[in-house]
């Protein structure tokens, strides 16, 4: 139903991909400021040490950074605050459910404008060890070097 067209992304987590096995996403909403939706839309969040965590039955976002607003002097946010996600309940539960197997936790991947609102994907995603990483870095690297290969053997 939802196509990429209505989604203008504002932030990326690269390094979420690189350090942990994504299980499986979902889409959550985000209890904001007006001086951080703000800041959202000109780009000035960042994700790279952003979790979220599940709290008496609800679910927030920690170190996640909004920069202040320029344009407010007096109302601004507070950059790192914890910030409330908003989720179905059925998707908490399942969420509780999950999080409670050993080496699960919430990473957003990528907070996005939907319709003018700010939305947050989640993913339920397990740690790489060193060893996992190095093994993925070799892979994409052999695959490189196939794809160069075959690049120069056309030409």
């Amino acid at each position: 139903m939802s196509d990429k067209s209505d989604k203008k992304i504002i932030s990326v987590n690269k390094k979420a991909r690189h350090d942990y096995f994504i299980h499986e996403t979902l889409e959550a909403g985000i209890v904001l400021q007006g001086t951080e939706v703000k800041s959202i839309r000109e780009g000035r969040i960042s994700l790279k040490e952003c979790y979220a965590k599940l709290e008496g039955g609800e679910v927030f976002l920690n170190k996640c950074h909004i920069s202040p607003y320029n344009h407010s002097a007096l109302y601004n946010h507070e950059p790192m605050r914890k910030r409330k996600l908003l989720l179905k309940k059925r998707e908490i539960r399942k969420l509780i459910g999950k999080a409670i197997e050993k080496g699960q936790t919430l990473v957003p991947l990528r907070v996005y404008l939907r319709r003018n609102l700010v939305k947050v994907e989640l993913a339920l995603a397990q740690g790489k060890k060193l060893y996992d990483k190095r093994e993925v870095m070799k892979r994409k690297e052999e695959e490189r070097q196939i794809s160069r290969a075959l690049k120069a053997k056309n030409q």
